[in-house]
This record gives C-alpha cells, structure tokens and sequence, in this order.
C-alpha cells in the first residue's frame, strides 16, 4: 500500500506547467542532427538548408554536425530537472517527415521522423499544431507528423487526420489535475485556407476568424467537453511575425474564452519574439512566446527585436480553480542552434523591453538575482 500522504490545513495543491513559443527544429537544425533529411529546399534564394547552418557559424562559430536528440535543447535540460514542471508544452512548427509532396510557399520547415527524438529528449508531453508549417509537405507529410508523435508516446492536438481529430483536445492526466489543451490556428498567422481539416481529409484546426462570436463558440465546446475539476489551456497560432502590437481582437478573444469557458491559460504564439503578457482575472494570456529554436543565427534585418534571446515559461497554477499562483520566466539565448544562458546585459535587455510592452496590462516583470523574471499582474 502507497505511503499516505498528510497535507497540512490550507494546503492548496498547484500544478506547474513548462510553455514555449515556436519550435522549428526543421531546415538547418535537421541538418545538424544525426539523421537529416535531404538539404534541398526551393525558397526564393537558398536551395539548400545547409545555407542556413554556415549563416550561422558565420555569426557564432563552427557547429558540429550528426549531433544526439538532446544537443539542441543545451542548457534548458538541466533548467527544466530543476524546475520539475507537471507538464511540457510547446508549439512544434514544422513537418517530421521525409514526404516530398512540397506546399507552394516561400518556406517550408520539415525535420526527419529519426530527428524527432529530440522532443523525447526534452519530454516533451504535448505538442500544439495548429500552424503555418505543419503541412508544408503536404497532408502526407502530416499525417507522417502524427504517426511520429504517437510513436514517442507525445500528445498531440491542432492537426489531425479529419476535422473531428484536428479539434479533439490533448489530454494530459497530471498529479492533482486532468489538463485539457485546445490548440488553434488563425488566418492571420499565414495558415492557408486550404489547410483546414475536413470531414474527410487531414488538415488544421483552424479559426474562421477572431470574433467575440468565435470565441464564444469555441468557449461553448470546451464547456461541453470539460469536467467539473479539468483545467484549461487554449494554445493559438496567431498574428503577425514581428512587432510588439496587441490586435484588439486577440484581447477581446482570449478574456471571451477566460469569461464563458474559465480557461487557465490562453498559449498565444506566431511572433519570432516574445510579446505582452496579460494576467486577466487570475488568468493567463501569452500574446506571443517568442521562438523557443530556430534556424535564423546569421540572418539579417530583424535584429532590433533580438530574436535570438528566448524565454522558458513556467506557470503555477492552482489545482482546483487554475487561478494563477505564479509565472516566472527563464530567458536564453540560440547560438549554434542550441540554447545557453545568456549574459547579465542581454538578460536585463530582454526584462527591460517586455516591461515596457507589459505596463499597458498593469503587468509587471522583475529581475531575479539568478537571472530568472517573475511576473507581477495588477495589483
């Protein structure tokens, strides 16, 4: 018989969550892994993903190549052992397959399904697919996404092989809770119409547009589906690449979902940069996590932004009400395709820029002495 476990008087049990923006292990970080697939892609003027990868050691020096599934993820491995979230989610934005059925676009991201065991590596619990890379081979190269998740035992949600698939939650079934994760995909994020799932073919569970009206549809379903003590997370794939604007329309959306359906934590993503955090009646809104990878050391014209500094985002959340008892971030930096802490000056930088960004929500970040940024909402 377990061991029983006394709780003192008051005791509120909390569960911790690991969020991230965009994961985009495709083009040049496949290439360095030990099982890359072809270098060949058909962008305007780059036609092979190794072009990405000497950008790169051009900015930071060489990067070794056929590295194991945990190289990419670097210093966030043992940050994420310490901090010991309850569940890890992040936005994986590109296909796992070796398809070679290309979408007409000007970029298309695919890593090998033998790549994928990078995500195992991180144990990675859940992966939101809702966005504008996952079909860029096609649904074929979809559904070999999917096959692939399921094989590392990865939850997934956003995509699926018809349109009841494509918008059935992930399940996660934690310590003190059952985590219900919707994951969505906005027009305005580039997703195609087309991508859209249907009754018969593989696609994206995408919005129709962001409308008080659509939220409050969306805020109907998951009060159908949830039981009485599941707590929420809505992940959404929306809005522009750069820049620090916060459409009307997203605040309008993600506080509709926390009013008509008590969501925990809208998951908001698309921008290559971290934006404003809103903390709404004890809830959570992510207007934009940043990339969390990418391949884009070397790249030139967006650097005012510093796309190139990062945030892990770690949400306590109450058990039995998923109030928000406490968000800290952990910023890092990409360099050689791979995370490390940053110095105390891009640190500060990063803290000062989202400060500024969060004071019209009356959210404020503060500097830790070991570098990590607690959130402070209104009040």
């Amino acid at each position: 018989m377990p061991e029983e476990i006394y709780l003192p008087a008051g005791y509120r049990k909390s569960l911790r969550l690991f969020l991230c923006g965009d994961v985009m292990c495709g083009r040049g970080i496949d290439q360095v892994l030990a099982h890359p697939c072809s270098p060949e892609i058909h962008e305007q003027s780059v036609r092979s993903a190794e072009r990405y990868v000497l950008l790169a050691e051009q900015e930071n020096g060489l990067i070794p190549r056929r590295n194991g599934p945990s190289y990419v993820w670097g210093a966030a491995l043992d940050l994420l052992a310490r901090m010991r979230p309850d569940a890890r989610i992040i936005n994986l934005e590109t296909a796992v397959t070796r398809s070679k059925d290309r979408a007409r676009k000007a970029v298309n991201y695919c890593m090998s399904p033998e790549n994928a065991d990078c995500l195992a590596a991180a144990k990675i619990d859940c992966c939101v697919l809702a966005n504008n890379h996952v079909l860029d081979y096609g649904r074929p190269g979809l559904e070999e996404t999917l096959a692939t998740l399921q094989k590392l035992d990865i939850r997934a949600t956003g995509a699926g092989r018809n349109d009841r698939e494509a918008s059935a939650p992930a399940v996660l079934n934690l310590a003190y809770a059952r985590l219900l994760i919707f994951s969505f995909g906005s027009t305005s994020s580039g997703i195609p119409m087309e991508w859209a799932a249907t009754e018969s073919a593989p696609g994206v569970n995408l919005l129709p547009d962001l409308s008080e009206a659509s939220a409050s549809e969306i805020a109907d379903r998951i009060v159908a589906l949830k039981r009485p003590d599941d707590l929420i997370v809505v992940s959404i794939h929306w809005g522009s690449n750069w820049g620090y604007c916060i459409p009307d329309e997203q605040m309008i959306f993600a506080r509709t979902l926390i009013d008509q359906a008590n969501v925990s934590i809208v998951h908001g993503h698309s921008s290559h940069h971290p934006r404003a955090i809103e903390i709404y009646r004890d809830r959570l809104i992510l207007y934009g996590c940043g990339d969390f990878l990418n391949d884009y050391e070397g790249i030139r014209g967006y650097e005012r932004y510093r796309d190139d500094l990062v945030l892990m985002y770690l949400a306590d959340l109450d058990a039995a009400d998923g109030c928000l008892h406490a968000l800290n971030l952990i910023p890092l930096q990409i360099t050689n395709f791979r995370l490390s802490i940053p110095a105390r000056r891009d640190i500060e930088w990063i803290q000062r820029t989202l400060d500024r960004e969060c004071r019209k929500f009356e959210t404020r970040l503060i500097l830790g002495s070991e570098g990590q940024l607690a959130v402070a909402g209104p009040g």
